[in-house]
């Protein structure tokens, strides 16, 4: 059986990934790094899926790890992403309440940007019919933020790994990880028809919806899982009258780790809304039964129906407002509520769908509202890499490297 040694090892070749080895490279430009991908390519599930938003960093608790890496990540990935001559779109984002009582809730949402470092505006009733004439606000004011953008998730990743390739670092793919043996700091893994032994100085585990999985093979994380939630689209005809140019996005309930629908223009003229957030019957379970899990389909309907019983943080309000959003009538009414003039007729089914990864806390019976590192024996690991991980992933890979202490 072969042999590779590296000093670097990440499993992962998803954004968080793909920018842990680029920010690894700029700072320990003589550590050989090797990538392993379960896929053919990259980009195939969430990093290369997801809506292509570089989020201001409005919503997140003050001094989480979430707080402390978006706006500065954002600046430097948007500063990148010129560098190298990507499109970016700066089209900005409002928010709007669907209800008169949600005014506080919009101060607060308002207040919690400011202490981020996030840039934003309140703005009234003739401001925003201006910006945007047809979206509706309740309390007749919204926050405006300028900083947030659109992007192409996949045309980065691509670009990334054309530089990484520059660099040396290897990218295998195709790989099924047959065991870890963390006491000895190796992998046997599969590629191809053959089998091979990985010898690491530091391991990082970037799977992604794996995560959890991976992590238990070093006897990490064993009271966490990942639930999935299916993130389905829907895309405005391209003959209508609106002349949406910028996201717009409903009060969110902080309480549950979803948005709610929202409006997304992208870089080729599109306007798509969405996602939804509706249990996955498997990790990666895009269409009908396709990776379809029988065990997980059953621990997440138990943990949902546990969390309804208890109603805990309000969870029947989030089964009320998002865990049927796959049938259209209910879709598009709640796309209704922050564009009144939505039709039927409007919306066609976008192509695009990706999975959610929600790492929850079987100990404390709730999700994971932030990002989760741990470190075991020569290894870390990524266990919750939740948005706005995309948006903030040149910061959130340093705090890798200084939580893994390489």
């Amino acid at each position: 059986m072969e042999s590779i040694k590296k000093d670097i090892v990440i499993i992962g070749a998803g954004m968080v990934g793909i920018s842990l080895a680029y920010q690894i490279k700029e700072k320990y430009k003589n550590l050989s790094i090797l990538i392993l991908e379960k896929e053919k390519e990259i980009g195939m599930h969430n990093s290369g899926r997801n809506s292509g938003v570089l989020h201001a960093g409005i919503y997140y608790e003050p001094n989480s790890l979430r707080a402390r890496v978006c706006v500065d990540g954002a600046q430097r990935l948007k500063e990148w992403i010129k560098s190298q001559g990507l499109e970016i779109l700066n089209c900005g984002k409002l928010i709007v309440a669907q209800k008169e009582e949600q005014s506080s809730n919009l101060e607060f949402l308002f207040e919690r940007g400011k202490k981020n470092g996030a840039e934003v505006e309140m703005i009234d009733k003739k401001e925003l019919y201006k910006r945007a004439p047809y979206a509706f606000s309740a309390t007749g004011t919204a926050i405006w933020s300028p900083k947030t953008s659109v992007v192409n998730p996949k045309k980065i990743l691509l670009r990334m790994q054309e530089i990484l390739h520059y660099k040396k670092v290897n990218l295998l793919y195709k790989v099924k990880i047959i065991k870890a043996i963390p006491e000895e700091s190796s992998l046997i893994i599969k590629s191809g028809n053959s089998k091979k032994k990985i010898v690491y100085e530091h391991l990082f585990n970037c799977a992604g919806v794996f995560a959890d999985s991976v992590a238990k093979e070093f006897n990490i994380g064993k009271n966490y899982k990942i639930l999935p939630f299916k993130g389905i689209y829907w895309k405005l005809k391209s003959n209508t009258s609106f002349n949406i140019k910028m996201n717009i996005y409903p009060v969110p309930d902080l309480n549950v780790p979803f948005l709610g629908v929202h409006v997304t223009p992208n870089l080729k003229g599109e306007i798509n809304f969405g996602p939804t957030a509706i249990p996955a019957f498997g990790r990666e379970n895009y269409s009908s039964l396709n990776g379809f899990e029988p065990l997980l389909t059953s621990q997440l309907i138990g943990e949902l129906t546990n969390q309804w019983l208890k109603n805990s943080n309000g969870f029947r309000r989030y089964a009320k407002e998002q865990a049927f959003l796959g049938f259209k009538k209910l879709f598009l009414k709640s796309a209704q509520e922050i564009i009144p003039d939505l039709k039927n007729e409007h919306l066609i089914k976008s192509d695009k769908v990706g999975i959610r990864a929600q790492l929850f806390d079987k100990n404390k019976s709730e999700f994971v509202n932030d990002f989760l590192l741990e470190n075991s024996f020569n290894s870390t690991h990524v266990l919750n890499a939740i948005s706005p991980a995309f948006t903030a992933s040149f910061a959130l890979a340093d705090l890798i490297i200084e939580k893994s202490q390489i």
